[in-house]
């Protein structure tokens, strides 16, 4: 029988990761180890400043006083006692989408899994409360079938985002988009008239082109997104070389190192 290993950022107790468990168990031996509270919006970011306690709630059930990405690598190289077939981290309950990709605590235990060579899928419902996650949890036990049968492209994760909706139309397999968002920090004072900003909320803007993520789920279809390690823009490269000319010898190179 397969080994998944299960995470998330919205903590151990969250809805979503049980719905997750439940469906993902009819076809593999879950390990759960996620974070014992909320970490939304802690990117790929580890804990390195005090020690991590991992704390058994049952059989193959973990928790951790710490990020997403913690849960990843402890769970990879203290608890899981053979390589797990599958990561999945989820289920979300909000998008994670274009840009918010960028800080989602769900995807990047995605990311840390593909970076142990893991094949690895992030699961988010799109969509606000009340949330019901038994639809994208299906999807998910689906798709992880196909990870299983057909594998993933190197160094490739899935970002999924399913529209809370009943009337899904189908999936897109999307690139990611822009989703910036305008009016998301807020001013405001506490009892003693001091300044305080609030980050959160606002209107995320449009994005443009068919092909994107947030199109996709704006219009009601699943969206399958390949994420690759390699942050690299490749077209920069060739741009730095021939624009810039970084590379090429020449006497007043050495002027790049002094200061004007």
């Amino acid at each position: 029988m397969p080994l998944f290993l299960i995470t998330n950022d919205d903590g151990v107790h969250s809805p979503g990761l049980e719905a997750l468990v439940q469906e993902l168990s009819r076809q593999a031996e879950c390990l759960i180890i996620a974070p014992d509270r909320d970490n939304s919006a802690v990117s790929h970011s580890l804990t390195m400043n005090r020690p991590l306690r991992v704390t058994r709630l049952g059989d193959n059930f973990y928790t951790l006083n710490g990020t997403p990405t913690d849960c990843v690598a402890i769970g990879l190289n203290k608890i899981v006692k053979q390589r797990p077939d599958l990561l999945v981290s989820g289920i979300n309950p909000g998008p994670n989408l274009g840009d918010d990709i960028s800080y989602s605590g769900t995807v990047s235990a995605a990311v840390e899994g593909t970076m142990y060579g893991i094949p690895s899928l992030a699961v988010s419902l799109a969509g606000e409360a009340p949330y019901d996650f038994s639809r994208a949890a299906q999807l998910a036990a689906k798709l992880a079938k196909l990870i299983l049968q057909q594998g993933l492209p190197q160094d490739t994760l899935l970002n999924v985002n399913v529209p809370a909706t009943d009337l899904i139309k189908g999936i897109k397999v999307t690139r990611q988009g822009r989703r910036l968002w305008d009016n998301a920090i807020q001013e405001t004072l506490d009892p003693f008239g001091r300044k305080h900003y609030w980050i959160g909320g606002g209107t995320p803007s449009p994005a443009l082109g068919e092909d994107t993520d947030v199109y996709a789920v704006t219009n009601d279809y699943v969206s399958v997104t390949p994420i690759h390690l390699d942050l690299t823009n490749h077209q920069g490269i060739q741009y730095l070389k021939e624009e810039w000319q970084l590379e090429k010898e020449r006497e007043d190179s050495s002027s790049l190192f002094c200061q004007e």
